[in-house]
């Protein structure tokens, strides 16, 4: 939201600068993002001065160019050329002298520099109305007023006017604050609570009075309940021209563009007072009624940007006896605006429903200036207040007169909210206590009126226009933003209390997988469960009608909650892999959501991807890519560290994996992981292998609970490595060896690991050859050869009979 600062001071005296003034908003809780200068001419046409036209003859070299003697004040006459056809001897014109910086309609800059133009010298020049961004006329130079000094700088000839401007951002939950009168409101309390006493100067209204009765147009809510307050009245006899400077430089400061007298009103009376208003031309209205009412479902009409909108039967409306003309609170229609024709308009001031206005717009993908007031809710007690400023400031600068009674609906006035406020709440909650005559001078500064004093509290009413204040802790939060966070006295002694946590809680568990995967190199992130269902399309395992699909979806990419993990992990890698960041491990503990029949689902999920290289090149080693065996021991490193033991492995078949195994516990599927297909990474544009680990978290928690602690001592005797070179059918897996090993020797054999595989032309057709070291190690006395011999002579049969393996 643009805040002007001239125009803050039209309500409230301060003679703070802009930096003081942002700096006690943003302590209110209106935060200043930043502060802009505005000028209404740009450049504020420094280094252009009056001069005085000495001589002008035809130039000798050009027939549509004139040389110019020209005394700007400044010593001896300069020579301009001047291609203008009105320029003449005796003039006083506006003149940019060397260094001068302009600016052309799309706000480039350009320097006036010495030069020679055709053949003469030209030191300036003299400037048109639109080249000086006074206006549009290019016909000829600006004649100035002959009585002008020269050498006077030419904009203190002109209203050019210099603002600051606020970028202020502003939290849904002001909507009081969402005008220059309320931010002005809140600025004087928070001087008051400084020691500064200003007042804060209301807009009158008191020369408003109807003329006539000759042009009423008649009023029908049908729909009150979407309408709770309308108003209206009716202007002729005025001239719809070009607003003033001072009209227009307001709405350009908070970049606005002015379109003509009244549009430029209700634009001005929208950001002044924080009520939206519409003005309709009488001649569109047919019937000479106004009605307020949904229409049919499905009826077309076309707003003032000329798209034509299907209008839903919830859409509040604003009709004539036979027509639509606006969309209630948000756009007008394309066949009922002002235009310059126009010579008496129906001005309209409301309260529409918030809830209702907002639907709307989301329907039809509308936001307006408008709409985001009502959608947050505005002041239902000043809504014929500012129709009559409104209709004041249109008759004095387009002229005409009031021509109907302010018609005002309004069956059931809004009521201010009451609560009681209790000083030992304030004291709690603040944790200081305040002085009682503090509180309640803020209260009276935010026109919160005290309605009873007792020892313990105070009873008030709450403007109603403070839709967020309705609770006993929002006024004391009001208290606070304006006394002072930062008056609050920080404690030298801090007081905790100590959680009594189950170790196996939800969050214990995945803080504990959270730091382990972190330790390793992953990153977390946090995806949107909203997502789009054209995710469905990429496999056949997801159904549309299991879908949770959102009311009212900002848009198709947010229209359903994600039904796997797995997709918003993919958008994370392509969006990191688009700029340059292509070695990535990434997890994510998430929900996904299913719709069965009449129960919707919720399913905790932990996700692992990882892409590209496990580790960095530098100039000792070479890059090392990830592979699936990685991903695989991440994932039963994860299961070994919540206690997870005896697991067994299956293949699976996964129309998202290209190759893809589960890892089990008993008939519990715990995790499923593999390589993603290329078909699904082409989706999304990544084109490098992607490995991807799917935790069923819900499972793991619950048999997390039963695992019991295991430990044991450190072996006080050695261990010992030997290691087997197998020759085998191609066919047989390292599973198969790791398999028959244990179940040869359980109590010594203690590690089994695969350090090289041979497959080549030295070996035997469909043979390959397994490197396997074995650790052997007896913790209650130092193994014999006689032993380790036996071991491995047992390991030598077991896998010639059953794997038929030779030794090499």
């Amino acid at each position: 939201m643009k805040i002007s600062f001239n125009w803050i001071k039209q309500f409230i005296d301060i003679d703070w600068t802009a930096e003081e003034t942002g700096e006690l908003l943003t302590d209110l809780g209106l935060e200043v993002e930043g502060i802009e200068p505005f000028q209404s001419v740009k450049g504020g046409l420094e280094g252009v001065v009056v001069g005085h036209v000495l001589e002008c003859t035809k130039h000798p070299n050009a027939d549509k160019l004139k040389l110019t003697k020209v005394d700007v004040g400044q010593g001896d006459p300069v020579q301009i050329v001047c291609g203008a056809p009105n320029v003449a001897e005796g003039q006083k014109v506006p003149v940019a002298t060397i260094g001068t910086k302009l600016y052309d309609a799309e706000g480039k800059e350009w320097i006036i520099k010495k030069g020679k133009i055709r053949g003469e010298s030209s030191h300036g020049m003299i400037c048109a109305e639109d080249e000086l961004g006074l206006g549009n006329d290019h016909d000829g130079i600006l004649v100035l007023d002959p009585s002008f000094k020269v050498g006077t700088p030419v904009a203190e000839l002109f209203n050019i006017e210099n603002d600051l401007v606020f970028e202020i951002g502003l939290t849904p939950n002001r909507a009081d604050a969402m005008s220059h009168w309320g931010t002005a409101r809140d600025l004087k309390a928070g001087l008051q609570q400084k020691g500064f006493e200003l007042e804060l100067k209301t807009p009158s209204v008191s020369n408003f009075y109807v003329a006539n009765r000759t042009h009423k147009i008649d009023i029908e809510v049908v729909n009150p309940e979407l309408a709770p307050r309308y108003c209206g009245l009716t202007i002729s006899g005025l001239e719809v021209t070009e607003s003033p400077d001072w009209l227009k430089n307001r709405l350009k400061a908070i970049g606005l563009t002015p379109k003509n007298i009244v549009v430029d009103v209700t634009n001005y009376v929208l950001h002044e007072l924080g009520q939206p208003l519409h003005a309709f031309d009488t001649a569109k209205i047919e019937g000479g009624k106004i009605e307020v009412k949904t229409v049919a479902q499905g009826t077309k009409f076309t707003t003032l940007d000329e798209v034509e909108r299907e209008l839903h039967a919830e859409d509040l409306m604003i009709c004539d006896a036979k027509k639509p003309l606006c969309i209630a609170g948000i756009f007008g229609g394309v066949n009922s605006g002002v235009t310059e024709s126009t010579s008496a308009i129906f001005l309209e001031s409301a309260y529409f429903d918030p809830v209702s206005v907002r639907k709307t717009a989301k329907r039809h993908g509308l936001n307006t200036d408008a709409s985001f007031r009502f959608e947050r809710g505005i002041d239902p007690n000043s809504v014929d207040y500012a129709l009559k400023r409104a209709a004041l400031l249109i008759q004095e600068l387009a002229g005409g007169e009031i021509t109907s009674e302010l018609l005002d609906f309004y069956p059931k006035k809004m009521e201010d909210h009451q609560v009681f406020l209790s000083f030992d709440k304030v004291t709690q909650l603040i944790g200081e206590e305040l002085y009682q005559d503090t509180i309640k001078s803020i209260l009276s500064s935010l026109d919160i009126k005290i309605t009873s004093v007792t020892e313990s509290g105070l009873g008030l009413n709450i403007p109603v226009y403070r839709n967020d204040v309705v609770r006993e802790v929002d006024v004391i939060e009001e208290i606070l933003r304006v006394y002072g966070y930062n008056n609050i006295d920080s404690k030298d002694k801090l007081n905790a209390s100590i959680a009594n946590i189950d170790k196996f809680a939800d969050h214990s568990v995945q803080n504990k997988i959270a730091d382990q995967l972190i330790g390793q190199g992953f990153y977390e992130i946090m995806a949107n469960s909203l997502t789009t269902a054209t995710y469905n399309e990429v496999t056949g395992q997801l159904k549309d009608e299991h879908n949770v699909e959102m009311l009212n979806p900002l848009s198709s990419d947010l229209a359903i909650l994600r039904r796997s993990m797995l997709f918003s992990g993919l958008e994370a890698i392509s969006y990191n892999i688009n700029r340059k960041r292509a070695n990535l491990k990434l997890f994510e503990f998430g929900k996904t959501y299913h719709h069965f029949g009449e129960d919707r689902i919720e399913n905790k999920h932990l996700a692992v991807f990882i892409s590209g290289d496990r580790t960095e090149e530098s100039w000792t080693r070479a890059a090392q890519r990830v592979d699936f065996f990685y991903l695989k021991a991440t994932a039963l490193g994860i299961l070994e560290r919540l206690g997870f033991s005896n697991l067994t492995t299956a293949t699976i078949k996964n129309d998202m994996f290209a190759e893809g195994i589960s890892l089990n516990l008993g008939k519990n599927k715990l995790v499923e992981l593999g390589v993603i297909k290329k078909s699904v990474l082409k989706k999304f544009s990544i084109a490098q292998e992607v490995l991807y680990a799917e935790f069923d978290w819900d499972t793991v928690l619950e048999l997390t609970k039963r695992n019991k602690a295991k430990f044991t001592e450190i072996p006080k005797y050695p261990e010992v490595r030997r290691d087997f070179a197998l020759l085998l059918d191609d066919t047989v897996r390292f599973e198969d060896i790791y398999t028959i090993a244990k179940q040869s020797e359980k109590k010594l054999l203690k590690e089994i690991s695969l350090f090289d595989v041979y497959q080549g032309s030295n070996l035997p057709k469909g043979k390959k050859s397994y490197a396997v070291s074995f650790i052997l190690q007896d913790e209650q006395k130092t193994l014999t050869d006689k032993q380790i011999d036996k071991i491995m002579k047992k390991l030598q049969s077991n896998f010639e009979s059953k794997l038929g393996a030779e030794l090499r």
